[in-house]
């Protein structure tokens, strides 16, 4: 699938608080834990516990979310499909970064070592 402007423009407006319950519910439906999904945005995003709650409660859309994080180097590493999507033919930067989260949640979801999911 080829993402498109509009696709990208959404996806910068979404709201990321709106998003996180059903990250968490996934995640919890499958046996994870509330600590591994902030263990794997923090990586990702470098955010602490106190960031993280700050910007669930700012509801910051994912745009700004992205725009004050650190994204980690290894995220590159994230490969695959998501959503219909292969991440790494993603040109927009802020879309492919909103897609790694969502491939890590989906990976911890099904079950995958921290190890293996944080790509250490």
């Amino acid at each position: 699938m080829k993402v498109t402007p509009e696709h990208n423009e959404r996806i910068a407006n979404l709201k990321f608080f709106s998003v996180y319950p059903h990250y968490l519910s996934k995640v919890e439906k499958k046996g994870r834990t509330k600590e591994e999904l902030h263990q794997v945005i923090t990586w990702l995003t470098g955010y602490d516990e106190a960031a993280l709650a700050q910007h669930l409660a700012d509801q910051v859309t994912f745009k700004t979310f992205y725009e004050q994080a650190t994204v980690n180097p290894n995220a590159q590493l994230i490969k695959g499909v998501i959503c219909g999507y292969r991440i790494e033919e993603i040109d927009n930067t802020l879309t492919r970064q909103v897609r790694y989260l969502d491939k890590l949640v989906d990976e911890l979801a099904k079950g995958r070592k921290m190890e293996k999911i944080l790509r250490s």
